[in-house]
């Protein structure tokens, strides 16, 4: 299957994918409408994308769009790795990094600039195979990789279930708010393979209508 990932173009799936997804499960035949115009996008830079995932990591929208913007300021609006070595573990702290992730990124950079991992070969391996070359690196885990999946890759049937949002979406749309377990989650999402990047997309803009993109 052929997969756009111009930041400006409609993944090849997705009319289909909403067809489907409207079909099957009654929630999102609810929800789909009320986000006409706009779909899945990203900047399409690899390290970019890894980058704002770590960024993101344990901490709410807002505040990794406030953490981002500095990073930013500081590494330029497209950050390389080696403004990030440039900048160095003291400036990645002051701009509200934990000491934690900046030297995730740190290492990530390295990764990058040493060629310890392989942009170029991602866009052929299947999901498994990126997602173990992703946790390799250090600070990476598998929620950092299946957002790389989504938001770079593209893939169309990602179901990251250590994502909160993810979680608090079925929660409040099948459970009537009540917790909800992995278990639960992935009974639900049986209805919406092969497409459950799409269904979790378009569950996380019924919490947040406005789009992130890494």
């Amino acid at each position: 299957m052929a997969i756009t990932t111009s930041s400006d173009l409609k993944p090849d799936y997705w009319d289909e994918s909403i067809a489907h997804l409207m079909k099957r499960d009654r929630i999102l035949r609810k929800i789909i409408p009320k986000h006409p115009d706009i779909w899945l996008r990203n900047r399409g830079n690899p390290f970019v994308t890894l980058a704002r995932s770590i960024v993101g990591q344990q901490i709410s929208v807002k505040a990794a769009d406030s953490v981002w913007a500095k990073f930013q300021l500081q590494c330029g609006k497209r950050p390389s790795p080696a403004s990030v070595q440039k900048a160095g573990l003291v400036s990645l702290r002051g701009c509200g990094l934990s000491q934690r992730k900046a030297e995730y990124i740190l290492d990530l950079s390295v990764h990058f600039s040493d060629k310890l991992v392989h942009p170029q070969k991602w866009s052929s391996m299947d999901d498994e195979d990126v997602i173990g070359e992703l946790t390799a690196i250090r600070g990476i885990g598998r929620w950092t990789a299946e957002m790389f999946l989504i938001f770079n890759l593209q893939r169309p049937d990602v179901l990251p279930l250590d994502d909160v949002g993810l979680l608090k979406a079925i929660s409040l749309h099948y459970f009537s708010g009540e917790p909800v377990s992995r278990f639960e989650a992935r009974e639900v999402s049986q209805a919406w393979q092969p497409w459950r990047t799409v269904a979790t997309w378009y569950l996380w803009r019924s919490l947040d209508p406005v789009p992130v993109e890494y």
